[in-house]
């Protein structure tokens, strides 16, 4: 063959780069050799047939793949100039070189061995782990591939995924820039020519249908900690995948409280851009782009890459979020002033003010902050000055050594260790619980209240703002990976509201522009309400939707889901018929109208309607989950397995489904399947103990328990607090 015989000038031995061979030698017989030198210094610490754990990613043999099989970025870069451009300024081409996931991953090999950060690399650096090279002996000496990261070959090499496990769940096929004659894959790099020459062969190497699927970002935006890295049990981690899923933009679910257009991870993540240098892959002078911007600031930062920093602070601050100033409420008045601007209200001297900010996740597909809520962080600055610009109030400031006023609200996670440490380092490998999680989930809102006391002399008329700023690594773990003395990092202003009151009395006004329609502010305030489990104010807000907005079924949708949520089965049924005799065929009313009929007992009914659910949103977990368990309970025990095994192939890790088909295989005499789900269902439960280290940390941290109830007041009373210091209680 034409390009095997080409093959021969760049082809090599089981040294680090395929460049030339002799004779009578071939690929098979290279990577045979190669593996047996890796295997002679390999560390099997899981196990002689899972050489890659605790990554779920594998080679379609189960051997490793030598280094210089992967052609290097540089070398797909001579064709595709701007896409190589992009690349090299993106996380992914920088991911396991940048310091602030070497400083982590070196306390993970000096805590836990070098094998263990192969659940890392997998995702991170996938050329070294697929080489055989995480292990305490690696026989490759040097490692150009480190600087590459996740290169070029490393995506467009991967053969097929697997179930959507996350951590690297994906199958490597032989890397390669060409097919020969029969559709084989050629490893290495091969002239430039044989490429111009055989364009559907390199199209046919590089190319496949799902790596335009959410599913193919899943293999690395989704994670767990199994019990192979931390000795413990299986916990969950980055779940992007799951809450896109979720999300109004994947068209999977009948649950979200809006409808988007549909939209993928590289929808957004992967825009056409224009390009400026040449590239073979471009379509009108378009490429999708390679940069992957998301709202890593730090990385580009580092490097000094200015055009990835730019368009990071610009995707950023793309209307991701809305945040409304929404009400207030005079002097612990039993009714709140809403929404402002809205309706007539006074303020006098030395009233006590509480605000109601709602912030509303509205353009993200997944939650604020996604994936490392330890380390990234996102948080809501509110600050009251009076027209001579004193400050009355404010929360959520820098101090001067870089860190957060304590008292913030902070979209964080908060981890702890066995004993009840808090982990600062993103010591994954420790976790055993959490002390508190907020975030805001895609298409929801939270709520944030704040209270002040207007002083006597203040001055007419006050500015009252609230914004939500982001910035990729918190202080301590920024001085954690670069010591005390470094520049200050970017912070990004993603949204903002501001507010002028008066003193006096405050008349009604035209609607501002910038805030959402009055029904849909009462909406988003509902929708917080529901997330902090005020079931009556939750009710009353959505009351004022159907009020503004009668013509809305989801009004009554959302009146129905608050009486469900809050037990109160005969009106969440009045107020989901009422919206179903509106929209007959909303899948939304129709799932939440079978929990009601299931929990007052008409089984037939609530079947029936989840049937229709699941035909229309085949990929629905919830609705997969919620039919397999009706049929469960009428002992339609294969029924419920068919919807149990449809879930798992959503989620393979869903609980319900581990716990309910282990009682299901059981009661069918399917003793080894019982079991299996069993312990599935073990390892991935939550541990009842752990919940006292949670318990404990926050008892002996006061400053921070308010942030693990859902529904908290941020005191920025001066009297009561030193301004500049926030507080919660």
């Amino acid at each position: 063959m034409r390009v095997a015989a080409c093959l021969v000038a760049f082809a090599g031995t089981a040294g680090l780069f395929l460049r030339t061979t002799h004779a009578g030698t071939t690929a098979e017989s290279v990577s045979r050799d190669y593996n047996a030198r890796v295997e002679k210094t390999y560390n099997y610490r899981y196990g002689k047939d899972k050489p890659f754990l605790p990554s779920m990613a594998t080679t379609e043999d189960g051997q490793f793949i030598q280094p210089g099989a992967f052609p290097t970025a540089a070398y797909c870069g001579h064709c595709h100039q701007e896409t190589y451009h992009q690349w090299r300024q993106s996380l992914h081409s920088n991911s396991f070189r940048e310091p602030f996931y070497m400083k982590n991953v070196q306390l993970l090999d000096d805590q836990q061995g070098v094998s263990a950060s192969r659940h890392c690399e997998g995702c991170h650096n996938p050329v070294s782990l697929l080489s055989g090279n995480i292990t305490e002996k690696p026989t490759t000496a040097k490692r150009p591939f480190d600087n590459d990261g996740v290169t070029c070959s490393v995506c467009h090499s991967i053969a097929k995924l697997q179930p959507t496990y996350g951590l690297g769940a994906y199958v490597m096929g032989t890397p390669s820039a060409i097919v020969d004659e029969n559709g084989k894959p050629i490893p290495g790099e091969v002239p430039y020519k044989e490429i111009l020459d055989h364009t559907d062969r390199h199209v046919a190497a590089v190319m496949k249908d799902f790596y335009k699927s959410p599913e193919f970002c899943s293999t690395c935006h989704k994670a767990n900690l199994p019990d192979t890295l931390n000795n413990y049990k299986w916990l969950r981690a980055i779940g992007l995948y799951d809450e896109w899923q979720a999300s109004s933009y994947s068209h999977r679910s009948p649950l979200p409280f809006y409808t988007k257009d549909y939209s993928t991870c590289q929808t957004c993540h992967m825009p056409r851009e224009t390009i400026t240098r040449s590239d073979y892959g471009a379509k009108e002078k378009t490429i999708a782009s390679h940069r992957w911007v998301a709202g890593n600031t730090a990385v580009p930062f580092y490097y000094g890459y200015e055009e990835q920093l730019q368009k990071t602070i610009s995707f950023l601050r793309a209307q991701k979020l809305n945040v409304d100033l929404f009400a207030i409420r005079i002097n612990n008045a039993p009714q709140y002033v809403a929404p402002l601007g809205s309706v007539n209200y006074e303020l006098k001297p030395e009233d006590t003010v509480e605000t109601v900010v709602v912030i509303q996740n509205k353009w993200i597909g997944h939650t604020l902050i996604p994936e490392q809520r330890d380390m990234y962080e996102a948080w809501t600055q509110f600050e009251v000055k009076d027209a001579s610009g004193k400050i009355i109030a404010e929360s959520g400031e820098l101090e001067p050594d870089g860190q957060l006023d304590p008292g913030a609200h902070s979209f964080i996670t908060r981890m702890l260790d066995a004993k009840g440490n808090l982990l600062v380092k993103h010591e994954v490998w420790q976790r055993h619980t959490i002390a508190t999680d907020t975030t805001i989930r895609p298409g929801r809102s939270t709520i944030v209240r704040y209270r002040f006391k207007i002083p006597a002399d203040a001055k007419t008329p006050l500015t009252i703002t609230a914004k939500v700023n982001y910035r990729h690594f918190n202080e301590t773990y920024t001085k954690f990976t670069l010591g005390a003395k470094h520049a200050r990092y970017p912070v990004v202003e993603m949204a903002s509201r501001t507010r002028t009151v008066n003193i006096g009395s405050n008349d009604a006004g035209a609607p501002d522009k910038v805030d959402n329609p009055d029904w849909m502010r009462w909406n988003n305030f509902g929708i917080g309400l529901l997330d902090e489990l005020q079931y009556g104010p939750a009710v009353d807000a959505f009351a004022h939707v159907a009020k503004l907005r009668p013509d809305y079924p989801d009004a009554y949708t959302n009146l129905g889901l608050a009486y469900y949520q809050w037990e109160k089965y005969p009106q969440a049924d009045e107020y989901l018929k009422k919206a179903l005799a509106m929209a007959p065929e909303n899948a939304r009313a129709l799932y939440y109208q079978a929990l009601v009929d299931r929990n007052e007992g008409n089984l037939a009914d609530a079947i029936k309607n989840l049937a229709v659910v699941v035909d229309k949103y085949p990929q629905s977990p919830d609705a997969h989950r919620e039919l397999g368990f009706s049929y469960y309970q009428l002992h339609k025990y294969d029924l419920a397995e068919t919807q149990y095994l449809a879930l798992q192939q959503i989620d393979p890790d869903d609980l319900g489904a581990h716990y309910n088909l282990a009682i299901i295989y059981r009661r069918l005499k399917m003793k080894d399947k019982a079991a299996m789900e069993a312990a599935k269902f073990a390892d991935e439960k939550d541990d009842p103990m752990a919940n006292t280290a949670s318990l404990e940390f926050l008892r002996s941290h006061p400053e921070l328990s308010g942030e693990s109830v859902p529904w908290h007041l941020h005191d920025t009373d001066p009297v009561k607090q030193p301004l500049g210091k926030g507080g919660s209680q």
